[in-house]
């Protein structure tokens, strides 16, 4: 279960055990189809993972400038937000990825309200593009860019 913290901008409901195994399947299938998808943060020594963040494939029936591109994304335990953690650890991803996939556009979506994730956004090169809302919930997005 997920604090109200960390899941105040992952939609309106909390996760159920088949939408949580829906997107380890996910996971599994952007890493096997194509070389990319998500990690899981621990500080070093410690099991308890502090952070889930990566680039992934993820069509989510947004258009034609979002779907069928890498899409990065964090989520970080409460107990590290401020911390530095998502913006080195995703400054690492970005690098591995460019080095291994080629500098390519990767695409972003987040909650208009969520502040931190927007300023950690343009800090990791991500521009806005557009606003659009989720097929299934309605929710609000702001869709971002990191183009190359």
């Amino acid at each position: 279960m997920q604090p109200e913290a960390v899941r105040r901008y992952l939609g309106a409901t909390e996760p159920s055990t088949p939408d949580l195994f829906t997107r380890l399947l996910r996971n599994a299938g952007s890493w096997t189809l194509y070389g990319y998808g998500s990690f899981v943060v621990r500080e070093r020594g410690q099991a308890r993972i502090i952070a889930n963040l990566g680039i992934f494939h993820s069509w989510r029936g947004l258009g034609a400038d979002f779907d069928d591109r890498p899409e990065a994304g964090w989520i970080l335990a409460e107990s590290h937000f401020g911390k530095g953690v998502a913006s080195e650890a995703m400054t690492a991803v970005l690098g591995w990825f460019d080095e291994v996939h080629g500098k390519r556009e990767i695409v972003a979506m987040i909650d208009p309200e969520n502040a931190p994730s927007i300023a950690l956004a343009g800090k990791l090169g991500f521009g806005p593009t557009r606003r659009a809302e989720l097929p299934d919930t309605g929710e609000e997005m702001q869709l971002f860019a990191r183009r190359r």
